[in-house]
């Protein structure tokens, strides 16, 4: 072998090793991400299992859809801490999806009818807290949340009949 020879091989050695370091790099990114998705999936399960959130849902689930500010206040401060839990728990979740940290069809899966179904009891009293606070990006993930699970629909049909067939 002359040295040309060896020096065109080395150089395809190189070039292979850079291609494959890249392709390796690139894996490894693709598995960090999913890792990410996984752990932020894991926090939204924590969360929603912890008993406050749990108790949180209990009140504002038996308030009317269209709960107004004054409605909220005459409910006691203990249902206000409920909705106020509920809606600061899903703003930090939409942030989540909205940041790609959590994927918005696992997101839907876990939280979507919940989600509409709180904003559509606490929409008016958080919209008359935006005037009244002067602050209108108060619980504004949230509605973003909501909107966007509004928009693709809900959940199309539920887990026991859409994967009725599935097995691991």
């Amino acid at each position: 072998m002359d040295l040309r020879t060896l020096v065109d091989v080395s150089q395809l050695v190189a070039a292979a090793t850079v291609v494959g370091g890249t392709i390796f790099a690139l894996l490894q990114l693709r598995e960090i991400r999913r890792q990410r998705q996984e752990a932020a999936a894991l926090d939204v399960l924590r969360t929603l299992m912890d008993p406050d959130f749990a108790e949180a849902m209990m009140r504002v689930t038996n308030l009317p859809d269209g709960v107004g500010l004054r409605q909220m206040r005459e409910a006691g401060p203990e249902v206000e801490k409920a909705a106020t839990l509920m809606a600061t728990t899903f703003e930090a979740i939409g942030v989540m999806v909205h940041r790609g940290i959590a994927p918005l069809p696992l997101a839907q899966d876990l939280i979507g009818g919940i989600v509409v179904v709180m904003w559509r009891r606490l929409a008016p009293w958080i919209q008359e807290l935006r005037i009244e606070q002067d602050n209108p990006s108060d619980s504004e993930w949230f509605q973003w949340l909501a909107e966007q699970f509004e928009r693709r629909g809900g959940k199309k049909s539920v887990a026991y009949i859409a994967h009725r067939d599935w097995e691991p």
